[in-house]
């Protein structure tokens, strides 16, 4: 039998459904969708894509935080964006937060993501 913990931090937005910001069973975590929420208003922040991107990622990385990893340790990372044009700046600005070697990856595009944000990011956590 797997050892089933829910992942919860305030320095991520909080889940607004029937899910959990994470969920670790042994040494694997998988973390849920975000989106560019600001976790002390729970809106979307300020300005274009790319602070979206930026706020994306940081929100990702509190969780993998609170879950005892960081964004070195995800090995499947997926995002879902509402304008494929922007797939050159997510490339940017995840060289902010990410070294080599660099997680798996897919790039999908969608018609549409909670809140209209621009940009969503989920993905798979080994520590």
């Amino acid at each position: 039998m797997s050892n089933k913990a829910v992942i919860h931090t305030h320095q991520a937005p909080a889940a607004i459904g029937t899910y959990s910001q994470a969920i670790k069973v042994n040494s694997t975590t998988y973390l849920s969708g975000q989106i560019p929420l600001d976790p002390e208003t729970m809106t979307l922040v300020d300005g274009d894509f790319a602070a979206q991107a930026h706020q994306v990622f940081k929100n990702l990385r509190a969780v993998c935080e609170a879950a005892n990893g960081s964004l070195a340790d995800i090995v499947k990372l997926n995002i879902y964006l509402t304008d494929l044009a922007n797939f050159p700046i997510v490339n940017e600005v995840m060289a902010e937060y990410f070294v080599q070697p660099y997680p798996a990856r897919a790039a999908i595009g969608i018609n549409q993501l909670p809140k209209d944000s621009l940009i969503e990011a989920d993905g798979v956590m080994v520590v």
